[in-house]
């Protein structure tokens, strides 16, 4: 059996990796800032009144910052599929990774 070649005609080139669209300049700014708000109001709910009580340790500080790290993983997730789709069906949409 031999190896095929690149896609011929109007064959669609596979979409990029999920790394090469997870690290574009706008999904991580996009995911910044998602985490930044809903980081901001998940810690509030889940530790706010340790934070009034001035009760952050080390452990409590490592919570905290994977609070963040959650909606930052989920929004860029999100986007990363949403691109793939976007540039697999080939419909424009302004400055995607590709």
């Amino acid at each position: 059996m031999s190896e095929q070649g690149p896609p011929r005609g109007g064959a669609a080139a596979p979409p990029p990796r999920f790394w090469s669209i997870a690290l574009h300049r706008t999904v991580v700014r996009r995911a910044a800032r998602v985490a930044l708000v809903v980081g901001v109001v998940l810690a509030t709910i889940n530790h706010g009144d340790a934070i009034l009580r001035g009760d952050i340790d080390l452990s409590r500080m490592l919570k905290i910052m994977l609070t963040f790290c959650v909606p930052y993983s989920v929004s860029t997730y999100s986007s990363v599929l949403a691109t793939r789709d976007l540039l697999a069906t080939r419909r424009p949409c302004g400055d995607l990774p590709g």
